[in-house]
């Protein structure tokens, strides 16, 4: 398992890019995440212009094997969902970091207990 240096992450196995010009992060779900749940068949992601809170349950991924939460890793306002994987959500397992990311927020204050690669690989490994 290869997580990209440049992301943050949660404990809750959520990914999040540096935030762009405007203040807007991509958030994902991570490889091992992704694998722990199996193939993903069913996304559902909070609606473009709905706040998010760091922590709070946001939407939902259906396996083959069960139903879990996602969680938000920051809290801000959702600027655009990823249409593509709400219409193939295979490709959380096929391309986590890539094409399968889930929503992009705006976001709003300094996340905080976001772990870097290195140490969500650890946490992940226990």
């Amino acid at each position: 398992m290869s997580n990209p240096q440049q992301l943050r992450y949660s404990k809750e196995h959520e990914w999040l890019s540096a935030a762009d010009e405007d203040g807007v992060s991509t958030i994902g779900i991570t490889e091992f995440a992704a694998n722990a749940l199996g193939d993903v068949v069913y996304v559902q992601l909070p609606d473009v212009g709905s706040t998010v809170s760091a922590g709070e349950t946001c939407g939902e991924l259906e396996s083959t094997k069960s139903v879990s939460d996602l969680y938000a890793p920051v809290s801000g306002e959702v600027t655009e969902i990823n249409e593509d994987v709400v219409n193939d959500p295979a490709l959380v397992n096929s391309a986590p970091f890539e094409g399968g990311w889930l929503f992009k927020v705006r976001v709003t204050g300094e996340p905080e207990d976001l772990l870097s690669a290195d140490d969500y690989t650890a946490f992940a490994e226990n």
